[in-house]
């Protein structure tokens, strides 16, 4: 056994001790549900081994897929990162409250899952990737004010050895970047219920994301593989070990049987200029409105309500895990709170009869993205703080999380989709500004292969008209009506 290795078993044993150094944690006060949201960074719809992919090592992930819920038919919300994560905390649209691209930030108008199930008794974590706003405690945008009791975040994606945010303060941590997320939420769980509290944990892992640099434990699985495919794939690798490590300790605290696991990623994989990813057969990568680009691995693990394995196709979002977790968690949003474009999937996890109504809408807004240097961001932080001089967040992003009259968008610009039961409708806009529409039936067709626009008029006419409605409440909301 090498050293790395004893290392890790011995810090992970070491976690798995209650805070009160007894051998059990303490019994839940109630019967809600604990949960734990999980998000890979440029994860791929093929880049698990449970769909046939032979290249990728995720024992652990495909473990779960043979135990739980797996959803076959799962869509991050946004092709990008900032988007689809804000989407998560919301239960809406990125473009209703201005998150058009990667850097754009949260508002501090809307009601985030956090602060819903804070209010309701939980105790709240985050942990890795945020990128929705500063992680300085004086922003509105920061995990803090978003109702986070406790946050080990960075501004964007983290490596090895990173700087991180500590609930506002700056901290050099030494570790593997997925080893480390997970340990700090075994930490957190582990507190949580020696309190007596459910617990929401939101671990945002800071891998695959570019620039892959694997751990050497990991790597070891792709011998005889490009340098490119061990670091790509050794960092999905170190994730899967990560989440196995999680697992773990749930079943050692025995917390397993009532949390939800739920795993997912923020968008297809980044596969241009040869660059390591699988999308599974699917159309386009991530930044499209294809499949490759939105389609992404789900995972469900709920051991007392999904006693036995199951795979769906029934259409899901990650607009939908916060109606669902609140549905779950017994919690009524308030009279007023802003529309939702998810739905509660809890029928799907009761296994019980499930039918979406409701159609999904997807917005890829013609924007430039906005540029976040965690590691530079973060030690300028660290830097004032040593000199106790730490610079209020106003200072340095005075219009953080504000609505902004000059970027109100326009619904005739940008890729968008429509996806109402089986079919998808994309609407793509040429240089000439004139919109060319394309229709596929996704079951027949999930490699969007055959357009049936000009076999089936009518269906585009239908949902051409409840795009534009949709797109027009987007642009409401952004507009503040929703407040």
């Amino acid at each position: 056994m090498s050293t790395t290795t004893l290392q890790r078993l011995v810090t992970a044993a070491l976690l798995l001790l209650p805070a009160s150094c007894n051998l059990a944690v303490a019994a839940e006060p109630d019967n809600r549900p604990n949960f734990v949201l999980c998000m890979a960074d440029d994860q791929g719809y093929g880049d698990v081994g449970y769909y046939g992919n032979p290249l990728p090592h995720t024992p652990n992930l495909d473990a779960m897929s043979r135990q739980a819920l797996r959803l076959d038919r799962f869509y991050a919300i946004a092709p990008v990162c900032s988007p689809t994560r804000g989407s998560v905390l919301t239960g809406r649209h990125p473009n209703r409250f201005g998150c058009f691209k990667w850097g754009y930030t949260l508002r501090p108008q809307e009601l985030t899952l956090a602060e819903s199930l804070q209010q309701a008794g939980y105790a709240t974590g985050h942990f890795g990737k945020w990128h929705l706003g500063s992680v300085r405690s004086s922003s509105p945008c920061c995990p803090g004010n978003n109702g986070f009791d406790y946050w080990l975040s960075s501004p964007n994606f983290y490596e090895n050895d990173p700087w991180m945010s500590e609930n506002g303060r700056a901290v050099k941590v030494i570790g593997e970047s997925s080893d480390l997320a997970i340990m700090s939420t075994i930490q957190f769980i582990r507190e949580s219920a020696d309190a007596g509290k459910p617990f929401l944990a939101v671990v945002w892992f800071g891998s695959p994301h570019l620039p892959h640099v694997a751990d050497p434990i990991d790597q070891a699985h792709y011998e005889g593989e490009s340098d490119a495919v061990k670091n790509y794939y050794g960092e999905i690798t170190g994730i899967d070990r990560a989440m196995g490590t999680l697992r773990l300790a749930l079943r050692v605290m025995g917390l397993s049987d009532n949390t939800v696991v739920w795993y997912t990623s923020d968008n297809g994989p980044q596969t241009s200029g040869n660059r390591p990813g699988s999308t599974g057969g699917l159309a386009g990568r991530k930044g499209t409105l294809w499949e490759g680009g939105i389609r992404v691995p789900t995972i469900i693990e709920w051991p007392r309500q999904i006693g036995q394995p199951r795979t769906s196709a029934v259409t899901g979002t990650t607009c939908d895990i916060l109606p669902t977790l609140l549905d779950l968690a017994g919690v009524t949003r308030p009279a007023g709170a802003p529309p939702l474009d998810g739905i509660s999937l809890r029928l799907l996890l009761e296994e019980k009869p499930l039918k979406r109504e409701k159609p999904i809408g997807f917005w890829d807004y013609p924007i430039k993205g906005q540029s976040v240097r965690s590691g530079d961001l973060l030690k300028q932080l660290a830097s004032e703080q040593e000199a106790g001089e730490e610079r209020p967040s106003s200072e340095l992003n005075p219009r953080e999380g504000a609505i902004d009259p000059n970027t109100v968008p326009d619904s005739t610009r940008g890729h968008a989709a429509w996806m109402d039961g089986p079919y998808k409708l994309h609407r793509q806009v040429n240089k000439d500004g004139k919109a060319r529409y394309q229709l596929f039936d996704l079951e027949k067709d999930r490699a969007e292969t055959t357009d049936l626009a000009k076999s089936m008029p009518k269906q585009v006419e239908r949902m051409k008209k409840g795009l534009a409605d949709w797109q027009n409440s987007v642009i409401n909301s952004y507009k503040g009506e929703d407040y």
